[in-house]
């Protein structure tokens, strides 16, 4: 059983993609605003907003247990509107030797897709792959499309 793997998550969104990439870059703290049951915290614990090189600290709900997580920004990418976090600290260290996230907006027709991939390598081989997690963030991304459709 191979100890690093790769998921992907695709969530076709009707709101404006550029707005959802600007609030996964510049403004992370204003998304448990917008998904109250999933995250509940982001702040800024070293850098700013919007930048990469910079560390977020959040809280968030997986799997029903409070979960904690500090990320680096490792890299903004304007023309692919993409974000790039790896996990430095926090409860999936427990169970991953490394865990990177990238999340990228583009065009699909007239809505927009939202691919979420996880980069990933087991402490393991007995932790599972994290497809929960995968669900968790396509719970988000529809959480935030919802709250931007009202808006």
């Amino acid at each position: 059983m191979a100890l690093s793997g790769k998921r992907v998550a695709q969530v076709e969104i009707k709101s404006n993609g550029d707005v959802f990439h600007e609030l996964w870059k510049g403004n992370p703290h204003q998304i448990p605003n917008l998904s109250p049951t999933t995250i509940q915290n982001c702040q800024a614990h070293d850098g700013e907003f919007g930048t990469a090189g910079s560390v977020l600290f959040w809280n968030y709900v997986h799997d029903g247990k409070d979960s904690v997580a500090k990320t680096l920004i490792k890299d903004i990418n304007e023309e692919k509107k993409s974000v790039t976090f790896e996990i430095l600290e926090g409860d999936l260290l427990e169970l991953y030797k490394t865990f990177v996230i990238h999340v990228h907006v583009d065009k699909h027709g007239i809505n927009h897709l939202v691919t979420w991939t996880v980069e990933y390598e087991k402490l393991n081989s007995d932790v599972p792959d994290p497809d929960t997690l995968m669900d968790f963030y396509r719970k988000v991304t529809k959480d935030i499309e919802t709250h931007h459709l009202k808006s």
